[in-house]
């Protein structure tokens, strides 16, 4: 087999998955935007509004981590089979609902509540399965690919469905999520994955509480690991809040109203998107963790920017925010790209997990703080104090051996797959 032809070989096999997993993404993209726009006109409640988004968080903080358990102990195939089959079931019941003219919002969180479990399982499955699929030299590209994804969906998912609104009856739009989520699930039917090495028949197998434990002490050894993730935890704490409070910068400070909120969300968008082409293309130094750090440095630098701009000046603003989404891919790709390469592969499931629910938990806190210190200080403070901590955290974290080694004597989680000719 030749090289050209090993590359083209895990590109056919992993492809095919990665589309499949897109459509259903934008699907539950556009079904979101319909549910929260339904809550929305229904009862006109913040509360409501903020349960349902609570509701989504739940699971990935209090299940991720048992869930990352299984997907370590089950055949990732199936488990990403029996994800999406969830939703698709979660969606066609709530199809069904709708179209008898039955739904009410208790349904809307009992099926939120669903996705959401299904969301548990099939993250770290994907994640994990990516990096048995994909050569370790391309998965920094790979991740620029997911990060531009995710700015795609961000541009396109809402306005998307806002015009399925026009177009169909709720229960059509649910239908549409059923239908993607079924595209996302036939390339698994017929392309294979690799697995990791398992336990043998009929040994020990330790308990669940044991595996969570072993994946936490993992984790706790990488100590380079162990300091990045708690520098990510700042990092979620002081700019979490700030996207979640741009809708009030701009209507308190700049006095804009929803046509310059919209311009600051498509300008983060297209950054992000951006961003992830580049990092795709490029693939970032050979030490991932500059990759990594050094914009997170500078996007702390644009937050700061955001909240010094005078109230006449809202296109700095704009530009600052398009200079933060396209910085976020290599800092989120490049991070996910250092533990796909470097994790046990039969420890990835629980490790994402943990992290994932880690990193979700800090929002909530974050939005707690960030009201009080707003409604005190001034709604600018908030982000020159959330700029400048992530800004000088990150700067730190380049004097830090442990980090900027982190790679450094790590045995390679993935073996090669056909990435040499033979």
């Amino acid at each position: 087999m030749t090289a050209f032809s090993a590359m083209t070989n895990w590109k056919l096999k992993f492809f095919p998955i990665w589309t499949g997993q897109a459509f259903s993404l934008l699907g539950s993209r556009v079904a979101q935007f319909a549910l929260v726009w339904w809550l929305t006109k229904l009862t006109g409640s913040a509360t409501v509004l903020a349960t349902a988004t609570l509701v989504g968080l739940l699971p990935e903080i209090l299940l991720g981590p048992i869930a990352g358990v299984y997907v370590d102990r089950w055949n990732r195939r199936i488990v990403m089979i029996a994800a999406d089959g969830l939703i698709a079931l979660a969606s066609l019941g709530l199809a069904y609902l709708f179209w008898i003219d039955a739904v009410q919002v208790w349904h809307v969180y009992v099926i939120m509540l669903i996705r959401s479990i299904g969301g548990s399982f099939h993250f770290p499955a994907m994640a994990a399965s990516t990096s048995l699929m994909v050569p370790r030299e391309h998965l920094t590209r790979v991740a620029g690919l997911n990060q531009t994804l995710y700015g795609v969906l961000s541009i396109f998912g809402p306005p998307l469905g806002a015009l399925a609104m026009e177009w169909l009856p709720f229960h059509g739009i649910m239908l549409v999520d059923v239908f993607t989520a079924m595209v996302a699930i036939s390339p698994l039917l017929f392309v294979s994955i690799p697995q990791p090495e398992r336990q043998e028949a009929g040994a020990a197998r330790p308990s669940i509480w044991a595996d969570m434990r072993d994946g936490l002490r993992y984790l706790l050894g990488w100590r380079g690991m162990t300091i990045l993730i708690g520098a990510a935890l700042i990092f979620k704490l002081a700019i979490t809040p700030a996207f979640s409070l741009l809708p009030l910068l701009v209507s308190d400070h700049f006095r804009g109203d929803a046509v310059d909120l919209s311009l600051l969300e498509t300008m983060l968008g297209v950054g992000v998107v951006l961003g992830g082409l580049a990092l795709s293309a490029w693939g970032g130094f050979r030490r991932r963790v500059y990759t990594m750090l050094l914009p997170l440095a500078i996007s702390g630098l644009c937050v700061v920017l955001v909240g010094l701009t005078p109230s006449t000046a809202f296109w700095l603003a704009v530009a600052a925010t398009f200079g933060i989404g396209l910085l976020m891919p290599p800092t989120d790709g490049t991070f996910m790209a250092i533990l796909q390469a470097n994790v046990a592969p039969e420890l990835q499931g629980r490790v994402f997990s943990l992290i994932g629910s880690l990193l979700t938990l800090s929002s909530p806190v974050g939005l707690a703080l960030a009201g009080p210190v707003s409604d005190a200080l001034s709604l600018q403070v908030w982000y020159v104090i959330g700029g400048v901590l992530t800004s000088a955290v990150a700067f730190a974290l380049f004097f830090v051996p442990a980090v900027i080694n982190i790679e450094q004597g790590r045995s390679p989680a993935i073996p090669e797959p056909e990435s040499e000719a033979t």
